[in-house]
């Protein structure tokens, strides 16, 4: 068991207009830059909520590129902060951080279905989680939250910027095809990863479908699947 725990701590228990507070202040913390090691992990985060009032974290490494799965996890806790667009963050980390705890070791680059730098204050849960760990982080979501774009072609690897709504020449992330004639997905830095990385590192774990294979997989166990037997977690680490 590793002791994965953050690097930078705020309290939770914080209503709507502290929650907000909080974050611009932790969004210009946010670092874009390449990495400076080679990606040999990665790994998918995702959060289901089994009921109203609990909150289910699964996170699924798998080694990179060939993105074979190594390790799964998964943690609950109450559900402590109402659901709030842009606010999800508070909602949703503080599981994932207990489900992290879990880990053997910290994967290179964490994968979150969830939003970065594309958010209202630049700091969705991607970026969050970043920031709390010192760690590489990117946002794949599945909708866009803000900004605008122009559709990309429909090839698979076909992509084109996002931008800011409020000024169109601030780019924040990218709005990237993972396969032919199939909806896109929205990708943007988390943190301490440059955004050209971060679709490279989404395209190479979209194996066969619209989704990474990390978060995937991650939205899988969080629904109570198992990727990887048991037997085999702790010898491949």
């Amino acid at each position: 068991m590793s002791t994965i725990y953050p690097s930078l701590e705020h309290p939770w228990d914080v209503t709507s207009e502290e929650a907000k507070a909080i974050q611009s202040q932790l969004a210009p913390l946010v670092t874009e830059t390449p990495l400076t090691s080679p990606i040999l992990t990665v790994a998918g985060i995702d959060v289901s909520f089994p009921t109203n009032d609990v909150a289910r974290a699964a996170i699924v490494v798998l080694s990179y590129p060939d993105q074979t799965p190594l390790e799964q996890v998964t943690a609950q806790l109450p559900v402590r902060f109402p659901y709030i667009p842009g606010l999800l963050s508070f909602r949703e980390t503080p599981v994932v951080l207990e489900a992290l705890k879990k880990l053997n070791t910290l994967p290179d680059v964490l994968i979150c279905d969830a939003q970065g730098r594309a958010h209202f204050r630049r700091l969705g849960l991607a970026s969050h989680l970043g920031i709390l760990l010192d760690h590489p982080t990117i946002g794949c979501a599945k909708s866009r939250l803000v900004g605008t774009f122009h559709m990309p072609d429909q090839e698979k690897g076909s992509s084109t910027w996002l931008y800011d709504n409020r000024d169109d020449e601030e780019i924040i992330g990218a709005v990237v095809r993972t396969r032919t004639r199939v909806s896109p997905v929205y990708v943007s830095v988390g943190h301490k990863i440059d955004l050209p990385t971060a679709i490279e590192v989404v395209l190479t774990c979209a194996l066969k479908y619209r989704l990474p294979e990390p978060t995937r997989l991650a939205h899988q166990v969080a629904g109570g699947a198992q990727v990887v037997p048991q037997e085999e977690q702790l010898s491949l680490f």
